[in-house]
């Protein structure tokens, strides 16, 4: 290991290594500020690029450079807009957003950065020191697991519901897994639920989705209530700086969710987003009880939780990438075939046959997270001066991106039409007090849900599988707890509230 760290010290420290962190990482940023541009669609266009480097480890940083500087830079359109492009930065518009609303869009773009850098930091620390190991334990999940694992994304919901609103979390959760099955099946390659229509063959499109239930509604309702456009618009950008107690709140949240961001990131499948999901929810679940009132509505833990799990998680995906071969997400399944078109086989051979490779990426992705804390940190000010534009110029900015950002995702007019529709939908839905964020979950995770449990209903005939594989059973234990347990503590405070009402 020793060996290989110097080689890759050597590698990643060339001025051509060096060129390719910063080109990735600015690439990367600017790109995941764009709604509906995400990090899949750029690796793609840059793969010729990248091949016509000629150096697989200098293509490898780049490639990999514009992967965690587009999930970096995905938090600045979800806190300033409302409009999370990257399904990775859905959760940081919780509370993201709510803060840029009550005028503290530069603390929110500070929080965002800081925790970026760490869990991107601490995720590159243990991937050094965990690589070979966890390779050995992501082995020892099978489709089983996966599907419990996707069951414990979805017990997410209960940080989500809101108080007494259970009900209506599921409910929405249960829709976005119905959305989730419009289009080709797992088991059969027929289309279902498509009424015909050939656009729908392939489904939803996430991107169309999530615009749809966060930016588009944002811009209706401005158009709507005026009054709510001259909100947080004073010119000023003030308070960019964290206070020391701040600091001290956020720092074990960012402790927690780099460790555990970074080993939902090493399981193939899981990746940023469950990572994120799941920060969110459990900073919820075990924070004080005045803590948890303040989720949703501008938490400063709500913000660094999912940006902290969701960077460590990009670094640890690289783990099943490079020691197995195996793309842990649609993004890490093109770096695997730019990976391929260079002629390098990633695998458990990879540290041994090529360390200069496998070394070289990951010394990268610090020198590539602090590359990224200093190019942001000093732009903070400029970025969040895009509050200070009357928000009666600023609407037809976050139409065109809605817009654009779904049509480019599919490249058909048919998109257009479903993110009006969806859109409409959403604020129904809203003015009816149905949180949106289940339903996302729902969509996003239910393909991977479908895809395992019927691979799994295959292997072992029938459901028997949760018997038979303790490790599956234990997860869907704690996903039942999850869900269980806030509802408990509902209905506890709910009782002494009655209690302490009927003795006034």
């Amino acid at each position: 290991m020793i060996e290989g760290l110097l080689i890759g010290l050597s590698a990643a420290f060339s001025i051509q290594n060096l060129a390719m962190v910063v080109a990735g990482c600015l690439i990367g940023t600017f790109i995941g500020m764009l709604p509906g541009l995400g990090p899949m669609s750029i690796i793609a266009i840059m793969i010729p690029v990248a091949i016509t480097i000629g150096d697989p480890s200098a293509a490898i940083i780049l490639l990999a450079g514009v992967y965690y500087g587009a999930i970096f830079g995905g938090s600045t359109s979800s806190i300033l807009l409302n409009a999370p492009g990257v399904a990775g930065t859905v959760a940081s518009s919780f509370d993201g957003y709510p803060m840029a609303r009550r005028g503290q869009a530069g603390k929110a773009l500070t929080v965002a950065a800081i925790a970026s850098f760490a869990g991107g930091s601490i995720g590159a620390l243990l991937l050094m020191i965990f690589a070979p190991m966890l390779s050995r334990v992501a082995l020892l999940f099978h489709s089983a697991e996966y599907f419990a694992l996707m069951v414990v994304g979805l017990s997410a919901i209960a940080a989500f519901a809101g108080t007494g609103n259970v009900a209506k979390a599921v409910l929405m959760t249960l829709l976005g897994l119905i959305m989730a099955t419009v289009g080709e099946g797992a088991l059969f390659n027929m289309p279902r639920f498509t009424m015909g229509l050939m656009d729908l063959q392939s489904g939803f499109s996430f991107i169309t989705l999530a615009m749809a239930m966060f930016a588009l509604p944002e811009a209706l309702f401005l158009v709507l209530n005026p009054a709510r456009s001259v909100q947080g618009s004073s010119g000023k950008i003030e308070n960019l700086r964290i206070t020391r107690e701040e600091g001290r709140q956020i720092a074990p949240v960012i402790g927690r969710q780099s460790v555990q961001g970074f080993f939902i990131g090493v399981l193939p499948g899981a990746g940023a987003t469950i990572a994120s999901f799941l920060g969110y929810a459990v900073e919820r679940n075990i924070a004080s009880k005045e803590e948890q009132a303040e989720f949703g509505k501008g938490a400063i833990k709500g913000l660094a939780a999912p940006e902290t799990a969701n960077n460590a998680a990009c670094t640890g995906s690289f783990v099943p990438l490079l020691t197995l071969g195996i793309p842990g997400s649609g993004t890490t399944a093109i770096l695997l075939g730019a990976l391929i078109a260079l002629n390098v086989t990633p695998g458990p051979r990879l540290m041994i046959d090529e360390p200069q490779i496998f070394w070289a990426v990951i010394i990268s992705m610090y020198i590539g997270n602090l590359v990224l804390l200093v190019l942001n940190l000093p732009l903070i000010p400029y970025i969040a001066k895009v509050l200070t534009i009357p928000r009666n110029y600023l609407i037809p900015f976050i139409l065109f991106f809605t817009l654009m950002g779904s049509y480019i995702g599919q490249n058909n007019a048919t998109e257009l039409l479903i993110l009006v529709g969806m859109g409409v939908c959403a604020m129904v839905l809203k003015f009816a007090d149905y949180p949106l964020a289940p339903l996302l979950i729902g969509f996003i995770l239910g393909g991977m849900l479908e895809d395992n449990f019927s691979r799994s209903m295959q292997l072992y005939d029938g459901i028997g599988f949760i018997v038979e594989r303790p490790m599956t059973l234990g997860l869907l234990a704690i996903a039942a707890l999850l869900v269980i347990v806030p509802s408990y503590r509902a209905r506890r405070a709910k009782a002494r509230a009655a209690g302490v009402a009927e003795g006034d």
